[in-house]
């Protein structure tokens, strides 16, 4: 068994499992589709279907590195041992400080979902709240993180396929219960004088490409079953269990929940910033389902950032072991958790309480660092695209066939870098908005080599005193 630095290797099968499902099921799920589907009409499917598709490739690529050496720090650890020191550092720090930002956006999405219950509570309360319970929970022991993990999981994937279930009822048997329902409303105006792929593709091939970017957002966090290969019990046979179910879990979870939502309900009358399924629900006379269904989004919320909280951890401890990060990050309780490592994180996403203080509109704030998390997250899949193209280099010149070989390697990486540049552009056009995320992303990345330059630099200096 690989050496995973006094980590516990204390998840298993189930706890890994689940954590691969709830991974692939987020918040961009419940709250992003309604975006998505405002640019791209019906045709979000093909979206949901294409973007699926190429984040099981990485994950395909990421699977195999982690299944042959399952060590702390995920990527990061394969881009430093495979491609270079700078590589590694870039790839474990964009990754923190994307999860780190996606913390403080889950906690304020949390925050607005406790006002469906609560009007009057202030949003920063809530925040405060749910930042100790959990921080807590995952101060304890990885087990604690795996066990409520997979109960979040559990709910958000019973309610996906209650809704489903419940959808085709409607649609196959007892269609009087909402008038309207069909499946032909994926291919028809809300007048019925157009009908076919014209209406599917209402907003034409530009519709759905703009929507690219969004659906993107919806796939962050599939990753993280990578992050937990260091400390899972029998990786070698947990890790290619969880990465070859991402594709099946894609396609019901979201392309089998949107076309049965768009069935019951017009996809014309959505609006974009609202829940697709609280609204559907809603507008269809099912008010308790509504709030049983806030419920659900307030926990795919918590469950995103518990995994935050966990990644961060993770990662930041993989990166002082490399030496990208001080040494007193792979500092171990007697748990095996890394304490300094999760007390940085947590500093930072205390933000969160202020932000919400004297920021209460929560929507922009969300909207913001929707955008930089999609940077970030380009940055990650093209990092584990590249870092595999180096493994492999190296396992072939070795002559190792590895255990859980990709499949399409080499063509996949490639096709996936490919994406990702396709993904800046659609990003940098103006009709989409996030023009300075793009620009953002070169210099991003040349001033992370300036720390990195600076950090090997003074500690040179601190090793020759």
């Amino acid at each position: 068994m690989s050496d995973n630095f006094g980590l516990h290797r204390a998840l298993k099968n189930r706890h890994i499992q689940l954590i691969a499902l709830g991974g692939a099921v987020g918040t961009g799920l419940f709250l992003g589709t309604g975006a998505a589907i405002f640019l791209a009409g019906p045709s979000v499917l093909v979206g949901y279907a294409i973007v699926g598709f190429l984040a099981f490739l990485v994950m395909r690529q990421l699977g195999e590195m982690m299944t042959e050496e399952p060590r702390a720090g995920s990527f990061s650890y394969f881009a430093c041992k495979y491609w270079g020191d700078f590589a590694g550092f870039l790839a474990g720090w964009n990754y923190w400080i994307l999860y780190v930002m996606v913390s403080i956006s889950e906690l304020t999405a949390v925050a607005a979902y406790m006002q469906f219950w609560f009007p009057e509570l202030p949003t920063w309360v809530s925040a405060l709240g749910f930042f100790i319970i959990i921080n807590v929970i995952n101060f304890s022991t990885v087990k604690a993180f795996g066990e409520i993990e997979f109960w979040f999981s559990i709910i958000k994937i019973t309610a996906i396929i209650a809704m489903i279930l419940f959808g085709l009822y409607i649609l196959l048997i007892n269609t009087s219960l909402v008038p309207g329902a069909t499946i032909k409303n994926l291919f028809s105006s809300p007048s019925g004088d157009m009908q076919g792929l014209d209406c599917f593709f209402i907003n034409g091939y530009f519709g759905l490409i703009m929507a690219i970017p969004i659906i993107m957002f919806s796939f962050g966090g599939l990753e993280l079953v990578g992050i937990a290969a260091a400390e899972t019990d029998n990786p070698q046979k947990n890790i290619p269990k969880a990465t070859k179910q991402v594709l099946v879990r894609i396609l019901i979870f979201y392309i089998g929940t949107i076309a049965v939502l768009l069935s019951l309900y017009h996809w014309s009358k959505l609006t974009q910033n609202s829940s697709p399924f609280t609204l559907i629900f809603t507008a269809l006379g099912f008010k308790y389902v509504a709030g049983v269904l806030n419920f659900v989004i307030l926990t795919a919320a918590l469950s995103v950032f518990n995994s935050g909280v966990y990644a961060t951890s993770r990662m930041l401890f993989g990166l002082s072991k490399q030496g990208n990060a001080p040494k007193i990050f792979s500092k171990l309780n007697t748990r095996g958790v890394p304490v300094v490592a999760m007390a940085l994180a947590a500093v930072l996403t205390f933000s969160v309480v202020p932000l919400n203080y004297f920021s209460p509109d929560w929507t922009e704030a969300f909207k913001q660092a929707m955008s930089i998390v999609v940077a970030a997250l380009v940055i990650n899949w093209a990092m584990i695209s590249l870092s595999h193209l180096f493994f492999r280099n190296s396992k072939d010149k070795e002559g190792v066939k590895t255990i859980f070989p990709t499949i399409w390697y080499p063509f996949g990486n490639y096709l996936c870098l490919t994406f990702v540049v396709f993904v800046l552009c659609v990003m940098a056009t103006p009709e989409f908005g996030m023009f300075y995320s793009v620009v953002a992303v070169p210099l991003w990345i040349i001033f992370m080599y300036f720390v990195y330059r600076f950090g090997k630099k003074q500690a040179s200096r601190i090793d020759k005193a």
